[in-house]
């Protein structure tokens, strides 16, 4: 056993955990090769981790009977999450609050959590080497000035990204520096995201749209006079990527739309 510093106090967890229960930020466990029995639902449903997770149990901490019989040696979950006095009984357990760490620290902090710091760190000086990189051949191509706006269609409303909510936010924005438009900067940049109708949609489009498409949902709107009357839309700088695969922001999602991002505005 290891003492961590969690964001609670300290927690005596293993040196070298073998049965994770990972309630968030499995994708980040995943990321570092940690050894997942048992995963939350929606990262059990999203399409880049399905190989990985084959055979994994979904579970949730509304069942803490179904987790205990996984028997973990560590449990990761949110500090919003119900039951946690009674995990802790269960076994050594860590929690994280969202968006208290910025997408970079959170890897770095599992990465103290499993033992495995300096291969995160690697990670992170890789990661944002190339992506700045990837990113000055964008700006290069479309101009400094050209902005992007990271958009989302809903069941009966649409979303405007800031900088920080996953969807390639981090990327486009942080590590790259592209230009948001003034109107979301205003209204997404402080709160991270921003509910909109339709009719609405030509206010907040950028340059380029960066689309996030959810596979349950009607996207028709694609079909409508608004949508077609967006110049972005018009000169053919509209980058899809599937809400399911885009809703978090460890290594494995950020490779992945990174390697998009790049396919999309410079090819």
């Amino acid at each position: 056993m290891r003492t961590y510093d969690s964001e609670v106090g300290e927690v005596e967890v293993p040196a070298d955990p073998q049965r994770i229960v990972a309630l968030t930020n499995a994708p980040n466990v995943l990321a570092l090769e940690g050894n997942i029995v048992g995963v939350d639902e929606w990262t059990g449903n999203n399409p880049l981790f399905s190989e990985k997770l084959e055979g994994i149990e979904r579970v949730s901490e509304t069942n803490v009977e179904a987790i205990l019989e996984l028997e973990p040696d560590l449990i990761i979950a949110g500090s919003h999450m119900q039951n946690l006095d009674m995990l802790e009984e269960v076994a050594p357990t860590v929690v994280y609050t969202w968006g208290q760490l910025d997408y970079l620290d959170q890897q770095v902090e599992i990465g103290k959590l499993l033992n495995k710091e300096q291969e995160a760190m690697d990670w992170r000086e890789d990661f944002e080497t190339r992506a700045q990189e990837v990113g000055e051949q964008i700006k290069a191509e479309i101009g400094e000035d050209t902005t992007v706006s990271v958009i989302e269609n809903g069941d009966k409303e649409m979303y405007v990204f800031g900088d920080n909510y996953a969807r390639g936010t981090e990327i486009l924005y942080q590590a790259m520096g592209l230009a948001m438009p003034e109107k979301v900067e205003e209204l997404a940049l402080e709160s991270g995201i921003h509910v909109f109708s339709q009719e609405t949609l030509p206010e907040v489009a950028g340059d380029y749209i960066v689309l996030s498409l959810p596979s349950s949902v009607d996207n028709s709107f694609t079909e409508t006079e608004t949508w077609n009357s967006i110049p972005a839309v018009q000169n053919a700088q509209v980058i899809e990527i599937a809400t399911e695969a885009s809703t978090y922001s460890d290594p494995i999602t950020l490779d992945h739309l990174l390697e998009t991002f790049e396919e999309g505005f410079l090819h």
